[in-house]
């Protein structure tokens, strides 16, 4: 990236409207310093250590400041980014400008850079546009080096980030000016407890609730409300849909809605109004009631710009769209509009919903409206000075302020910058891991008492040995902690974590690379954690990805990583992880991190009411300056003090710890603000913060100091019943709190709270959501392909389970159509067969008449021939009857005429005879040939039924249906009979 110094002319652009909310957060590598030294005079490396307080305008003012200049930055988070351009621009410094900077007191105001020749402002940006603030590495060029980035721009689209950098005098300054920002980002102006905002006379703010729902088309003529979980609506492909909303007014300044002037409706957020997309409206007009005002449109899916609202979103994904309603208001000059931005997830278009809600989205807005002047004396004008809705005025405030204890926990974790000498009383808090723990025992005693008691133990590792509270009082021996505090943990030998261990290391993590991150500077101090990629570091690594897989609810926090790392330095990583385990969840620790810190802040009450009680004139003092519990005892319940003080007080305070429970951190934290009380009463609020963050740890480097304040926290008046007595007037008092408070505006804080959450959460999720999408790629991956298998497998059940059933329903079919096609078949044969039988006989009584006629007809003719034989010779005797035959035997006489009278009667008897007989004989054969022509027709349609039968039972239908039977018949172990 080209670095590019920015002119003086160009420093103070300063935008009217802020383009995003977000929070103002510090690298936690870093450290930031305590206002309140007293002034240094002299020349200007003093003046650069001078803070000489709140000026008349709000301002803490920093000389010897040098301003390098800034460049653009596309990552305005981004650590790297802006060390390189630290780096860059500090070898660049011959072109510096020297500076003096003013930092607000409050998050309202601005941060001013002023030439100190001529006392004029060079540059100024508003402290909410900041958007994070680093220092230079202390074991690099950039020590004295600090910079901040900054958003450029009137909307969203036309932004630009920027990177100024500046350098100090003196390397002490750079904390100094960081906890100015700090205090800055966290306080709010007074007047905002009063007011939201300056509203002059002329002023006035319209609040309006807009409710929007979406209604998706059934199929049946009608529409059906789409449902929404987790304020995320759930929507089908091509299903046209119905945006309906209705506007309410809650403020006290009544306006009536004239009408709807449009509905535009457009994929994604932060949209510009002519990317938006007109919708048809199809109703429009006030509730019988007349207080809601309802809009109504026809969304059609299929147009081209909603395709990505009508394209199925991939698993853990959803999409964004803005739903906008320009309104035309009696009494305001131009049409207002209001719009609302959610998300959907685009599911098949047959899906069905089983867990849903149905309310619709719902989001307030007020409208700053400012009266002008008219014509008319008796008419009212307005004009719309500006639109916020609800989520916007959250995002402002959650980037203005640091809140809560998120932010105090990042301010003090402080920077850690290795010391050339360890017992240096500077400024530099003491690094974590630090101090060095010797395993000699000159105590011969101890050890004896000890071994008697371990072995006393292993032989009952249910009940512990009354002498070990006694003896972990004093300490127990560096050489048997890792023993020992495995006993106390009750997971001596626990194969079943160690084993649970082995496989949680093998899983993924969506937390790595934030594990990754803080394990860097997790015991900085100590070698076997200094070396990246060594041993400790990877350990360590393994630990606390294992545990963030273990305990789903918490995932991981960094103060387990400095607890992990003590158990470390003692056993093994499988029995540090079960230590681990053991500690977050029998003693409780885990519970400090859930449901918004609630046990957290009962801690803090309790130790405020012990303070109270022991410590009175502290806790007058505490008061007087400001100084609430969490700002300086939060790490010390988190970490159970592993995270500043020296490893010998550490180990000690761990003995205890698991000895006797986790009140003792109570004991521990009473003993020293009792042996620190002169020390604190004497300082004022930064003074205060410092000496925690930086004297009290390196008050106990010796074993001495160590002993001394542990033998103090033993004696400490702390007993479980008192701590009980303190938990009731907590609950108590919560309560009558709650009792005492509106419930409306108990209603409103809680879904503020819940606002700010889901608000917090959803940037975490979009900061996040490529680390998640890396580190899950491989798991989703192969679950999709489970699944997707899976879901192929239930198809392919369901598919063959259904043909399963058609195919035994066709063979049923098929068995009862073969059954009534063998019966048809039988009757038929035997029909045949009978017909068949009868046509023989038939056939057989035919011939035998043939043969009867045929051998009467022959001796007829035999007859008939010897009669004519006889004729003729008796012709031929007769001399003139022989010339009637010729030669040849022939007769040759003309045709006589037959005088049928004259005939004989008995010839003409004989040849009617005759041609009756051969009458009978044609038709006798004509029936037999008929008959023969029947019987091959029955014999060749029972050859073809016999052949279609027998066809059937080879067609790909049986032998399918026969296979299914053989493995059928295999699965059951039966088999049936085949036809």
């Amino acid at each position: 990236m080209t670095s590019t110094l920015t002119p003086s002319s160009s420093l103070g652009a300063d935008p009217q409207s802020p383009i995003s909310s977000v929070d103002n957060v510090f690298p936690s590598s870093q450290s930031t310093g305590a206002i309140g030294e007293d002034p240094v005079s002299g020349d200007s490396k003093g003046r650069s250590m001078s803070l000489p307080g709140v000026t008349d305008e709000g301002y803490t003012t920093f000389n010897g400041v040098t301003y390098l200049g800034c460049a653009l930055v596309n990552a305005p988070r981004s650590e790297v980014e802006i060390y390189r351009n630290m780096s860059i621009l500090n070898e660049q410094s011959k072109q510096a400008i020297p500076i003096e900077l003013y930092v607000p007191r409050t998050s309202e105001g601005n941060v001013r850079l002023v030439d100190p020749g001529t006392d004029t402002d060079i540059a100024c940006y508003k402290i909410h546009r900041i958007l994070f603030c680093a220092r230079g590495p202390s074991d690099s060029e950039e020590k004295m080096c600090f910079a901040f980035t900054c958003s450029h721009g009137d909307n969203p689209d036309s932004a630009i980030f920027q990177c100024h950098v500046f350098r100090c005098e003196l390397q002490e300054a750079v904390a100094k000016i960081l906890y100015s920002f700090a205090t800055s980002f966290r306080r709010l102006p007074k007047s905002i407890g009063r007011s939201t905002s300056s509203i002059s006379e002329a002023e006035v703010t319209a609040i309006f609730s807009v409710n929007l729902e979406f209604k998706e088309d059934d199929g049946k003529g009608s529409y059906s409300t789409c449902p929404k979980d987790k304020n995320i609506f759930k929507f089908r492909c091509d299903y046209d849909k119905k945006i309906v909303i209705s506007v309410t007014q809650t403020g006290n300044k009544e306006l009536r809605i004239e009408r709807c002037f449009g509905l535009l409706l457009s994929p994604g957020r932060n949209v510009k109004d002519g990317d938006m997309h007109l919708i048809e409206m199809n109703s429009m007009g006030y509730s019988s009631d007349g207080r809601t005002y309802s809009i109504s449109g026809n969304w059609e899916i299929s147009e081209e710009c909603f395709k990505v609202l009508d394209t199925e979103t991939p698993k853990d994904t959803r999409v964004f769209l803005t739903v906008a309603v320009d309104l035309v208001i009696c009494g305001i000059q131009e049409p207002v509009r209001f719009a609302i931005e959610t998300k959907a997830k685009i599911f098949p278009h047959n899906e069905r919903f089983w867990y849903f809600t149905k309310k619709p989205h719902q989001e307030q807005f007020f409208v700053k409206l400012k009266l002008t002047e008219t014509d008319a004396p008796d008419v009212v004008q307005y004009e719309v000075v500006e639109v916020q809705s609800q989520t916007q005025i959250d995002r402002q405030k959650a980037g203005m302020s640091l809140q809560g204890l998120k932010h105090h926990r990042q301010m003090s974790e402080g920077v850690q910058s290795p010391q050339d000498d360890e017992e240096s009383d500077g400024d530099e808090p003491l690094l974590s891991g630090s101090g060095v723990v010797s395993k000699e025992v000159t105590d011969d005693n101890l050890l004896e008492a000890w071994h008697e008691v371990l072995v006393k133990w292993h032989q009952n590792l249910s009940q512990r040995p009354k002498q070990v509270q006694q003896l972990a009082k004093k300490g127990i021996p560096e050489a048997l902690r890792g023993e020992v505090w495995q006993l106390l943990a009750g997971c001596h030998d626990n194969s079943e974590l160690m084993e649970a261990y082995r496989i949680l290391i093998t899983k993924e993590s969506p937390m790595e690379s934030v594990i990754q991150r803080d394990i860097n500077r997790t015991f900085p101090a100590h070698a076997f954690f200094k070396q990246s990629g060594g041993l400790g570091q990877d350990s360590l690594y393994r630990i606390s990805k294992a545990y963030s897989v273990y305990d789903e609810e918490i995932g991981y926090v960094q103060g387990l990583s400095f607890l992990a790392a003590a158990l470390l330095l003692h056993m093994p990583e499988e029995q540090a992880f079960s230590v681990l385990v053991k500690i977050c969840f029998d003693y409780e620790l885990r519970d400090l991190f859930k449901q918004g810190f609630e046990v957290l802040h009962l801690k803090f009450y309790q130790l405020e009411r012990l303070m109270q009680d022991l410590t009175g004139d502290l806790y007058e003092h505490f008061m007087e300056m400001g100084l609430e519990i969490h700002m300086f005892a939060s790490q010390w319940f988190l970490t159970l003090f592993t995270a500043k003080f020296p490893l010998f007080l550490v180990f000690h305070i761990l003995d205890l710890f698991l000895c006797e429970g986790k009140d003792v951190i109570f004991n521990v934290a009473i003993a020293l603000l009792k042996m620190s009380r002169k020390d604190l009463l004497a300082l004022d609020f930064e003074g205060i913060l410092k000496y925690f963050r930086v004297h009290m740890p390196k008050k106990y480097r010796t074993e001495e100091a160590a002993r001394e304040l542990m033998a103090a926290a033993v004696s400490a008046k702390v007993t479980s019943k008192k701590l009980k007595k303190y938990e009731k007037e907590y609950i108590t008092m919560k309560e009558q709190e709650m009792q005492q408070e509106d419930p409306i505006e108990r209603m409103e804080r809680e879904n503020k709270r819940l606002l700010e959450d889901n608000m917090r959460l959803e940037q975490e999720n979009d900061d996040l959501a490529h680390e998640l999408v890396d580190s899950k790629l491989t798991l989703k991956s192969e679950l999709d392909e489970v699944q997707d298998q899976n879901k192929e497998m239930k198809t392919d059940l369901t598919k063959h389970k259904k043909l399963l059933k058609d195919t035994q329903e066709e063979k049923h079919r098929l068995e009862v159509e073969n059954q009534q096609v063998k019966e048809m078949c039988r009757k038929e044969l035997e029909r045949l067969e009978t017909e068949n039988s009868r046509n023989t006989v038939i056939v057989t009584d035919y011939k035998q008449i043939c043969t009867q006629l045929s051998e009467r007809l022959e001796k007829q003719q035999t007859a008939h021939r010897e009669e004519l034989s006889r004729i003729k010779i008796l012709v031929k005797s007769c001399e003139a009857c022989s010339k009637m035959f010729d030669a040849d035997g022939k007769v040759n006489l003309p045709e006589p005429k037959i005088d049928p009278e004259k005939m004989n009667p008995k010839i003409v008897d004989l040849q009617q005879q005759v041609r009756e007989l051969e009458l009978e004989l044609a038709q006798t054969k004509l029936a037999l040939v008929e008959s023969e022509c029947k019987t091959q027709d029955l014999t060749h349609s029972l050859h073809a039924a016999v052949s279609e039968i027998q066809a059937s039972k080879n067609t790909w239908f049986t032998k399918t249906l026969n296979s299914i039977k053989e493995v059928a018949n295999t699965h059951t172990g039966k088999k049936e009979p085949k036809d």
